[in-house]
Parts: structure tokens; C-alpha cells; sequence
């Protein structure tokens, strides 16, 4: 049976092991392996390998190692003033690290008192050197941006408010 993992299936189970109670998880593929161990000092992830043209010959070349410390299943994401049930959360869908524009020195996507629609951007998530740009579920208005810039965020925490429109 060969195993493919797309970027996306492969942060949604990042995600999950993160949120789970899992200590120590192996996944092995033709081409790639992945190993995520829980409460030890380091945690390491082998990253995809990918095809390269040798002459005639086609092999396959580790693209990179990644190292990451996993936080333990016991701590409680930072704490977040107080839900208003008149606003909607924006979370992270995973854990990475916020920014709030494309690039330094750029205008930030959003900010408080803005109006947003569905799929507009309102953040980036950088994980394992990947930038993920973040979309709006909900139109409405930018009530609260939680995090600061640059600041590293857990699976779930709350980003931002929104009063829906």
C-alpha cells in the first residue's frame, strides 16, 4: 500500500497528534517518513522526499529534516479574554507562527473596526517554513486581534473576533 500526504493532510494530522494523547506516532511511505514522539526533549519529522532526474535513472533525494518540540498534551492554550456571544472566534488551524501582513513592512491584512467578507485573508500562519494564508469564514466587522505580531500560536487558538454582519 504506498501512503501520499498532501500539505494539507499532512497539517491536519500534525494538528490532530498535537490535540491528541498520542506520545510516539511512525507513519513510512515509499518516498517519505514521519516520526512525531511526545515528551521527549526533540521531536523529529522527516520531511517528504522528493523524485530527481539522474541520467536515466530516476531517484529519490531527502529534501530536508525538520526538528520541533511538540507541546505536551496537558497544557491549556493561552488564555483569551472573555467570548462575547454576539462575536465568532477566529482559531488556529493549526500550530505556527502569526503574521498579519503578506511580508515586513507591509500593510497588515486586517485591522480592528475593518469589515471583512467570506474568504478574505485576515493572516498568515507560517509552519515548518510554509506560509498559510488564513481566510475568513464569516463577513462582518474586525472586533478584536488577539495575538501580536509574530508571535507562535497553538491548534485552536483563538486569533481574532469577528461581529458577524
Amino acid at each position: 500500500m504506498s501512503i501520499q500526504l498532501d500539505h494539507d493532510e499532512l497539517h491536519r494530522l500534525l494538528a490532530a497528534l498535537a490535540d491528541s494523547d498520542i506520545q510516539e506516532f511512525r507513519l513510512e511511505g515509499e518516498d517519505f517518513r514521519l516520526e512525531v514522539r511526545r515528551n521527549l526533549p526533540i521531536a523529529s519529522a522527516v520531511a517528504a522526499a522528493v523524485p530527481v532526474a539522474s541520467g536515466s535513472d530516476l531517484q529519490v533525494q531527502q529534501v530536508s529534516q525538520v526538528k520541533t518540540e511538540l507541546p505536551a498534551p496537558s497544557n491549556p492554550p493561552p488564555a483569551v479574554p472573555a467570548v462575547r456571544a454576539d462575536l465568532v472566534d477566529v482559531t488556529a488551524p493549526m500550530v505556527g507562527t502569526f503574521y498579519r501582513a503578506p511580508a515586513p513592512g507591509e500593510p497588515n491584512f486586517v485591522e480592528v473596526g475593518n469589515r471583512i467578507g467570506v474568504g478574505q485573508t485576515v493572516c498568515i500562519l507560517e509552519a515548518m517554513k510554509l506560509m498559510n494564508e488564513l481566510e475568513s469564514e464569516v463577513s462582518g466587522e474586525i472586533i478584536e486581534i488577539l495575538v501580536e505580531n509574530g508571535t507562535p500560536v497553538e491548534f485552536g487558538e483563538v486569533l481574532m473576533r469577528v461581529k458577524p454582519a
